[in-house]
C-alpha cells in the first residue's frame, strides 16, 4: 500500500514530463507492453508462469478498462491540464467505487449519513478545484482534457470493481502482467489512430527517463502491488491510495513544473479527503452493524 501511494503519487509528474514531447498513446503503449513483457519474463525465469485460456480472457476487461482507458488516457489528458489537477480528479475514485457497487447491485445497503455527507463533501471539493480555473473552461482543449480525466477515472473504477468481484485463481503477478500487456496493445492501436508521429522528432532525454521510470516503478512494481492489495483488501481500502496521490502530485508539480498552487487548491483537497474519510468510515460502520 505504501509503494502504491508513494510511487503513483510521483507518476503524474513523470507522465506530464513524458507526454509533453512524446506521442501520448504511444508513450503509454510502450510503457505497458514493456512492463508486461518484463514481468512475464521474470515469472518464466522463476518458473512461476502459468497462463490458462480462461485466465487470459478474464484479464481482458481490466486490461482495457484500467490500463488503456484508465491509466493510458489520463496520460493523454495531462497534455492539456496540470498534473496536480489530474491527481485531484483521480482522488474521487472512491466515490465512483461507492456508486458502482450500489448501482450494480453488489452492495444494496442503504448509505448511512457518513456516506451521504462524504459524497457531498467530495462534490464540493470538485467544485472548489475548478474555482481558480473557470476561465480555462472556455478553452476547448482544457475542458476536453478535464472531462477525459474524469472518464478515465471512471473506467479505472469499473475495472477495479470487476477485478475485485471476478477474481482469478491465477498468480497475482501473472494477472498484472497480462493486464498490462493487453492494455498496452489496445493503447498501441489507439496510437495508430490518434497520435501524431511527427512529434517523435521532439522526444527529449527527460521523456525517455520518464518512460523508464514509469515502466519499472509505476507499472512493474506499483501496479503489481495494487493488483495484490485489490485481491487481499476490501475495495474501499484498496482505493485509499487515491487520497494520498494528490498531495505528492500537487507538490511535485509546484516544485518542478511551476504549476500553480493556491489556498483554494488546499481547501478543495481538504474537502475531497474529508469526504473520502467519511465514506470509508460509513462503510466500516455498516460492516460493524452487519456483524
Amino acid at each position: 500500500m505504501a509503494i502504491v501511494c508513494i510511487v503513483w503519487g510521483t507518476t503524474y509528474l513523470a507522465l506530464r514530463v513524458g507526454v509533453v514531447a512524446f506521442p501520448p498513446f504511444l508513450f503509454s503503449a510502450i510503457r505497458q507492453i514493456s512492463a508486461g513483457i518484463i514481468l512475464l519474463a521474470a515469472l518464466g525465469i522463476l518458473g512461476k508462469l502459468k497462463i490458462r485460456k480462461q485466465d487470459f480472457l478474464l484479464q481482458l476487461i481490466p486490461g482495457i478498462l484500467m490500463i488503456a482507458l484508465g491509466n493510458g488516457v489520463i496520460g493523454w489528458s495531462e497534455r492539456y491540464i496540470p498534473s496536480g489537477l489530474a491527481a485531484l480528479i483521480v482522488s474521487v475514485l472512491p466515490v465512483y467505487v461507492v456508486a458502482i457497487n450500489f448501482i450494480s447491485g453488489i452492495d444494496r445497503k442503504r448509505p448511512n449519513y457518513f456516506i451521504i455527507w462524504g459524497l457531498i463533501l467530495g462534490c464540493a471539493g470538485i467544485v472548489l478545484m475548478f474555482r481558480d480555473n473557470l476561465n480555462d473552461l472556455f478553452n476547448p482543449e482544457y475542458l476536453l482534457g478535464m472531462l477525459i480525466a474524469f472518464g478515465s477515472c471512471l473506467a479505472w473504477a469499473v475495472g477495479s470493481v470487476f477485478v475485485k468481484h471476478k477474481p482469478s485463481e491465477n498468480n497475482v503477478l501473472t494477472n498484472a502482467a497480462i493486464q498490462m500487456f493487453i492494455g498496452g496493445i489496445v493503447l498501441l492501436l489507439m496510437s495508430f489512430a490518434l497520435d501524431d508521429y511527427s512529434e517523435l522528432k521532439n522526444v527529449t532525454t527527460e521523456s525517455i527517463w520518464a518512460l523508464v521510470y514509469l515502466t519499472l516503478f509505476g507499472s512493474v512494481l506499483a501496479y503489481s502491488c495494487f493488483v495484490y492489495i485489490l485481491k487481499e483488501l476490501p475495495i474501499g481500502v484498496a482505493s485509499l491510495y487515491a487520497y494520498v496521490n494528490p498531495f505528492i502530485a500537487l507538490f511535485l508539480g509546484f516544485l518542478m513544473l511551476d504549476e500553480s498552487l493556491t489556498w483554494i487548491t488546499f481547501f478543495a483537497l481538504a474537502a475531497v479527503l474529508a469526504g473520502m474519510y467519511m465514506i470509508n468510515k460509513g462503510y466500516k460502520l455498516q460492516k460493524l452493524i452487519v456483524k
